[in-house]
């Protein structure tokens, strides 16, 4: 039987947490959805480990931490812009790409190094941190999820789940979901009646920047000042805000809600990114461009089945493999070596080991 294991956290690293798909039907209370910031390789890493694809998992951000087999068979998943090196004891580091698996056993470590944007390690089993309001995700703000409601530290123990099947068979697939450089698609309004004809047209039509001030609540873009409507104005009743929401303060200068977006808001929403492109905003980073294009809800609804449809497909292209230094022992069992070393025999002159030619 296959014992549950235990990851323990070496060094944190810098800005991981343990996310998962997020808490909903609390926002009432003021609790956002939260969880990853891309959903798409969060449902990747899990499924190379043969989890549900929201499973909890642990999101990378600038600097990946160290962790330590400490029970049990462990079999992790990366995905994303990262690399680590496995450490075993008394053998040389081993690199480990992203999109395959690598197996931990007790005493086995992996660290993770720098990441660009948003990165996932999966553990097969998912991660088995108590939940808060139905979800492990961490919301730092509120101290919720995760371990304590924060970010990694050294000494925290994960619990997770037991491999699944053979532990020196391994799973990989190519790269997916790496978010081409297209103009992020929106919906306008909620209130794009508090923004001027020119505004909008420079909304969509210009490129704007991510400043510095970008965490998972949201990211402040800079670009062309978007005039607000004199009638109207920047400021309305508070309302609902979703990730994806781009509000537009009275500066001008637009802000983009991410994951961990607040629940309600009192600046004018001129459009709001579609779901298919919401994981594209866990990825961006302070100084990269930004345009954005206006779609219908037709086809922000066909975007997201396709993105779907594109996970499906990707899935089913998942393969196994054995590592370099490990035997198949299947294939070993069904060639037939006896045989091969008999006609190597016979090859050489040697009629001594070919006993069917001796009458028995």
């Amino acid at each position: 039987m296959s014992i549950e294991g235990t990851l323990e956290v070496v060094d944190g690293g810098l800005g991981n947490q343990v996310q998962d798909a997020g808490r909903s039907g609390h926002r009432a209370i003021g609790v956002p959805v939260g969880g990853a910031a891309d959903r798409m390789l969060l449902a990747c890493a899990n499924h190379l480990v043969g989890n549900a694809p929201d499973a909890a998992a642990i999101e990378m951000a600038l600097a990946g931490p160290r962790l330590r087999a400490v029970s049990g068979t462990l079999r992790l998943a990366l995905v994303g812009r990262v690399k680590a090196s496995l450490l075993r004891p008394g053998a040389a580091p081993l690199e480990v790409g992203a999109w395959r698996t690598a197996t931990l056993f007790p005493g086995d470590e992996i660290k993770l190094g720098g990441v660009e944007g948003v990165a996932y390690l999966a553990v097969s089993g998912g991660l088995r941190l108590p939940p808060c309001l139905g979800s492990r995700s961490t919301y730092l703000r509120a101290r919720l999820g995760g371990v304590a409601g924060r970010a990694l530290a050294a000494g925290d123990r994960l619990p997770c789940g037991p491999v699944a099947g053979d532990p020196l068979l391994e799973w990989r697939a190519e790269a997916a979901f790496t978010h081409p450089a297209g103009p992020l698609r929106v919906l306008l309004g909620p209130q794009q009646d508090h923004f001027t004809a020119a505004a909008i047209g420079s909304f969509l039509g210009a490129a704007y920047r991510v400043t510095r001030d970008a965490d998972r609540m949201g990211l402040r873009l800079d670009g062309p000042p978007l005039q607000h409507d004199a009638a109207r104005g920047a400021d309305i009743v508070s309302d609902g805000i979703v990730p994806g929401a781009i509000q537009v303060p009275g500066n001008g200068q637009p802000i983009v809600l991410r994951a961990d977006a607040q629940t309600s808001g009192g600046y004018a929403k001129i459009a709001t990114v579609i779901a298919a492109d919401l994981p594209r905003l866990g990825q961006l980073l302070p100084g990269q461009e930004v345009r954005f294009a206006a779609v219908d809800l037709a086809v922000a609804r066909r975007a997201w089945r396709e993105q779907q449809q594109a996970l499906a497909e990707w899935r089913a292209r998942i393969v196994s493999f054995r590592p370099a230094g490990v035997v198949d022992e299947a294939a070993l069992y069904q060639a037939n070596l006896v045989s091969g070393v008999l006609l190597a025999s016979h090859a050489e002159g040697d009629r001594s080991l070919l006993p069917w030619e001796d009458g028995i």
